[in-house]
């Protein structure tokens, strides 16, 4: 866990210095460290799928769909003990309380999780990062940053990314349990992701900007989304089983606290959302009354 936090400090020390050395003509908009940030995504995406992806494949051939579900379901419960946390530093009081409901319900009844008895109970699940606690008390984001391993972030989120990981629920786990835990949170979330990866080698003509894309706005949304439709990710469900409904979750935003994001993916948390909540449908102005007195309409004058 230290030597997590020692590399992505390192890490974000190195982006700033490199960030003052871009030179005006590599500058993206909101993305002066591209070149940088383009040898990290290929050197993640590699790595993605070399290693995660036929992990993740493996994992989803040799264990059954229910139990997929379960390991998911265990670690997105354990992914609203963040939520909480985070919705308490925002002052969501309402929030804090419907995502510690749901920690509570899915505990004590759902067998420490493993079954998601609060959805069905419509009690929402709402996603939230000390990324985004402090984008709420008006830190700005800095510059979009691809991490080694966790993938696409900012300064911000990078900052908040070692806080989240710092505060893991899984750190208060025996020692030699915590790796195989750390391992099986990964490959979970991976394996989740995997429609989404299908999709994303289909549709993006540049990864890496689509990628960045996708990232800055599902960030932007979340922070100027309303607390009780929380932005999520869209559910892909499994690659083998697309018509199947996809688990409730996953442990929470892409590393350890809310899952380790793979690596060169869509940017995600990984943790998947037990349910997708509905915006709400906003309410149609009524039409202006109808004036006592319409105006005299002239007639109109035929050609001679």
């Amino acid at each position: 866990m230290d030597k997590n936090l020692r590399t992505l400090a390192a890490t974000l020390t190195t982006a700033t210095l490199l960030a003052g050395c871009a030179s005006p003509s590599n500058r993206t908009a909101g993305d002066p460290l591209e070149p940088m940030n383009r040898v990290v995504f290929k050197v993640n995406d590699t790595i993605d799928s070399t290693i995660a992806v036929p992990i993740a494949k493996g994992y989803q051939k040799i264990t059954p769909h229910p139990l997929r579900t379960a390991i998911s379901n265990f670690f997105s419960n354990l992914g609203d003990l963040n939520n909480f946390a985070n919705e308490l530093l925002q002052l969501k009081i309402t929030d804090a309380t419907e995502d510690l409901m749901r920690f509570a319900m899915n505990t004590t009844f759902g067998i420490g999780g493993l079954i998601d008895f609060a959805t069905p109970a419509r009690l929402p699940k709402h996603h939230q990062d000390f990324g985004l606690t402090l984008g709420r008390w008006g830190i700005p984001s800095g510059p979009y940053l691809v991490l080694p391993i966790f993938g696409p972030s900012s300064f911000r989120d990078g900052v908040g990314l070692a806080v989240d990981t710092r505060f893991n629920p899984l750190i208060y786990a025996p020692v030699d349990a915590q790796k195989p835990l750390y391992g099986l949170q990964f490959v979970s979330a991976r394996s989740d992701m995997l429609g989404a990866t299908n999709i994303l080698e289909q549709a993006a003509l540049d990864k890496y900007s689509f990628v960045r894309d996708a990232y800055t706005q599902q960030r932007r949304a979340a922070l100027g989304a309303d607390s009780s439709t929380p932005p999520a990710l869209p559910n892909y469900g499994d690659e083998d089983e697309s018509a199947t409904p996809a688990p409730a979750g996953a442990a929470s935003e892409a590393a350890p606290a809310n899952g380790a994001s793979a690596p060169g993916a869509a940017p995600a948390a990984a943790s998947k959302p037990a349910a997708v909540q509905p915006a709400s449908t906003p309410a149609v102005p009524e039409a202006a009354s109808t004036p006592a007195t319409a105006a005299p309409v002239p007639k109109a004058t035929g050609d001679q």
